[in-house]
């Protein structure tokens, strides 16, 4: 075999190696899917948002909640019996209110439990969706966000602030709708949170929820962990199975020049010493 064969064979192997393996990777996702699904006899639909590995020119795809999603996870929901229960693995940080109100809203007319499996984090949209369950199940690390809406590249709650602290007739027609906008937005984000809460929580948690997670008390990216999620009172526990983090590790980042994490991937267990021998 001449040096130009061995070049030829190794460009396509180079080629087709990637998706080879990402067969391989649906393949084992499917496998563990069924397997969950046989034990809480449930339908498992996964709504996973990473740098994807198959990338586009060597460029990864950055995802988030889009209208694709929204009829996908439906027509998952319209194929499940209503008495079937759903578990939702979430994974992602956010993305357009259209889609995550869609799927939550689908979630919540569902007759059989919903549950949500938050392994890392649900922002923004993503805790849209959560809020639709009757159970969050997050690891203790994982976190939740705001849901407060966002004009353009400002928060409303930030635009309707700065509005206020100054005279109208310093500000610019531009200005003036956005924070009327914002102000409808907020409306807008604030109801459908009563919606989504109503019949789980009592009236006066849904309007205290509603508030807090809508009008911009903290900053969109804040990190609300399982120990201010269940001081809020949301209905969140850590019973997370062993298998969906097995099934998030079937999700891998794009492989990078190095690591930046190292570890031996095995479990360590504490020992007892024992007495020398003698």
């Amino acid at each position: 075999m001449t040096f130009s064969d061995l070049f030829w064979v190794f460009f396509i192997f180079a080629a087709i190696e990637p998706m080879l393996r990402q067969r391989m990777l649906d393949g084992a996702r499917r496998r563990l899917i069924a397997k969950i699904e046989a034990r809480r006899k449930s339908r498992v639909i996964l709504l996973v948002h990473r740098q994807e590995s198959m990338n586009l020119l060597g460029f990864p795809v950055l995802r988030f909640i889009d209208i694709n999603d929204s009829e996908e996870v439906i027509r998952a929901i319209h194929l499940t019996d209503s008495s079937v229960p759903l578990d939702i693995v979430l994974h992602t940080p956010g993305g357009l209110v259209l889609a995550s109100l869609q799927i939550a809203r689908a979630l919540k007319q569902h007759l059989g439990k919903v549950t949500v499996f938050i392994p890392h984090y649900a922002m923004s949209g993503g805790t849209l969706i959560a809020l639709a369950a009757d159970e969050i199940v997050m690891c203790e690390e994982a976190v939740l966000g705001p849901v407060d809406p966002q004009i353009g590249q400002f928060p409303a709650a930030s635009i309707l602030k700065a509005v206020e602290r100054k005279p109208v007739q310093d500000l610019d027609d531009e200005t003036l709708i956005l924070a009327d906008v914002g102000a409808k937005a907020i409306a807008q984000v604030r109801e459908s949170l009563e919606e989504l809460l109503d019949g789980r929580y009592e009236k006066d948690k849904i309007e205290e929820l509603a508030d807090l997670l809508s009008k911009g008390k903290w900053t969109h990216d804040y990190p609300i962990t399982v120990k201010e999620a269940k001081s809020l009172g949301l209905h969140v526990s850590t019973n997370m199975p062993v298998k969906i983090y097995r099934l998030m590790s079937l999700f891998p980042q794009p492989i990078r020049r190095y690591h930046s994490v190292e570890y031996l991937p095995t479990p360590r267990r504490a020992f007892k010493e024992q007495g020398s021998k003698r």
